[in-house]
Formats: structure tokens, C-alpha cells, sequence
């Protein structure tokens, strides 16, 4: 299992980063916060990977600038519903220390703003992670986002937890509830949504 990638940032792209490590290039997934915060091409990069395997995929790394991070990552997916995307999406609004915050005052409507996490499974994870050592400094405050307002969990975002806390793969719910939506429209309603979702795999 790799844990840790030192070597020469090749490239970056909108969802990972190429390291080449002497010679061999490693594609590693990252959320975007740590893809903003890599140097530039052709310098050295340290990112601390958790690597994971599934039949589909095969091996699949993915990629932090700190352990606490990479920690964090793991424990999110331990709840049930949550996935590497969605795990990665939490981390891209806040660092660890904020999310040990959110957990601290159980605050779900800020850990529903990572994209495809909808309210009930906001409400799970700042639930299933209460006592979990998710950073090693202190707990910080809610972060503050001048100009721009808390998203509102979508009804879509919902709907894709919905089928994952099913057991439907997070790639597999995310494609037929967005052609679900695409077939009803916006402003569908999230059992609606679902149950159209639903649908679409016997199409």
C-alpha cells in the first residue's frame, strides 16, 4: 500500500495531480483545496495517500498535504453513505480543525455545503464522528466566507445520498439521479427524485 509520494509535480488537472517519482508518474485524486495548494510544475511535491482498491477501479490513490487531512478522509468514509467524492467534497469546505468545529456544535447545515452531501447525511456524519480524533489542534470556529453565502443542501445532493445509504455506488446513484433530473426537471422534490432515480436502472 502506498501511504506517502515525494517527487516532481508533473501536472494538474480539475480532480488529480500527476507526481512523477523517479521517473514513474503517479495519478493521485485530489479534492480541490489541496490541488490549489500544490506547487508548481516541475517542483517538488510531498502528498500523504491513502490508497484504496475496488473491482471496478482497481487502485486508486488519493491524495493530501497533511495526515490529519488524509485521516479525516478515512474516517468520513467509515459512515455509511459517504464515498471517496463525497469525503473529498467535505474536506474542500473546510480544513479538519473546522470540521471537528461543525462536529463540536453539530452543526450539519455547515457540513452540508460539500456538494452531494445532503441534510440527513450531514446530520450522520456530524453524528457518527462526535469523539473521533479528526484534528490534532484545537477545534475551530466556523469559517467565514465573505460574500458568499451557505449553500442550501439540494434536493439532488439528497437524492444521491438516499440510493448510497441503499447501497447503490456513489458513481452509479450520481448518474441516474442527475438523468432523473434531467428528465423531471428543476425543482423536483427529492422523493421524487429518487424514486425516478430508481427507475433509470431498469431502462
Amino acid at each position: 500500500m502506498i501511504g506517502r509520494l515525494r517527487g516532481a509535480l508533473a501536472e494538474a488537472g480539475e480532480e488529480d495531480a500527476l507526481i512523477d517519482v523517479g521517473g514513474v508518474g503517479y495519478v493521485v485524486r485530489c479534492g480541490a483545496r489541496t490541488l490549489q495548494r500544490l506547487p508548481a510544475p516541475g517542483e517538488e511535491a510531498l502528498l500523504h495517500v491513502e490508497t484504496q482498491w475496488t473491482e471496478a477501479a482497481g487502485m486508486r490513490l488519493y491524495g493530501f498535504l497533511s495526515r490529519e487531512e488524509r485521516r479525516a478522509f478515512v474516517l468520513l468514509q467509515a459512515i455509511q453513505g459517504v464515498g471517496p467524492k463525497a469525503a473529498l467534497s467535505v474536506l474542500d469546505v473546510m480544513t479538519p480543525a473546522e470540521l471537528a468545529g461543525a462536529v463540536a456544535r453539530e452543526d450539519k447545515a455547515l457540513v452540508g455545503r460539500a456538494q452531494g452531501v445532503g441534510p440527513k447525511l450531514a446530520q450522520r456524519i456530524v453524528t457518527e464522528l462526535k469523539d473521533k480524533p479528526i484534528s490534532d489542534g484545537p477545534i475551530a470556529a466556523a469559517p467565514l466566507r465573505a460574500g458568499a453565502p451557505a449553500a442550501v443542501p439540494s434536493a439532488t445532493g439528497e437524492a444521491v445520498a438516499a440510493l448510497m445509504g441503499l447501497g447503490v455506488a456513489e458513481a452509479a446513484a450520481r448518474r441516474v439521479v442527475e438523468q432523473a433530473a434531467a428528465r423531471l426537471g428543476e425543482g423536483a422534490e427529492e422523493a421524487v427524485l429518487i424514486k425516478a432515480a430508481l427507475q433509470e436502472f431498469g431502462r
